[in-house]
């Protein structure tokens, strides 16, 4: 969807989005940033990404779809309500027509904070740590 320039930040990628799909991502990214004000917003891997003790959540446009990406522990936990969406490894596949659901978008960010808070507290895994 993006062209070959890399977005310095999450306004300048939305920028770069036609209408209909930036309206459908930013209404995410405001969704996600209500879940885990905690989370720092950034560009990872060229696509919007959000960041509390280590990764969270990322979404982007892509020519006939956005997606989001919260990871497989999301999808599987999620499973029964992402069946009427595309989904493949950690990723949640939708239109802009057929937008997530905002109490799905909220439990998924919530859940996955949360997930990263407990690998963090784990002895010997946390980021930056050696395993023992």
């Amino acid at each position: 969807m993006r062209n070959a320039k890399i977005a310095k930040d999450v306004d300048d990628y939305l920028a770069g989005v036609p209408e209909e799909p930036r309206a459908a991502l930013e209404r995410l990214r405001k969704i996600i940033r209500a879940a885990a004000p905690q989370a720092t917003e950034t560009i990872s891997y060229g696509m919007p990404a959000y960041k509390y003790h280590g990764a969270l959540v990322y979404f982007a446009a892509f020519k006939n779809h956005c997606s989001f990406f919260p990871g497989t522990s999301s999808l599987a936990a999620y499973r029964h309500e992402l069946e009427r969406y595309e989904t493949s490894k950690g990723t949640i596949h939708f239109t802009p027509d057929q937008p997530l659901p905002a109490t799905l978008v909220r439990r998924i960010v919530r859940a996955r904070a949360k997930e990263n808070e407990a690998r963090e507290k784990k002895p010997g895994k946390a980021r930056g740590k050696p395993s023992r």
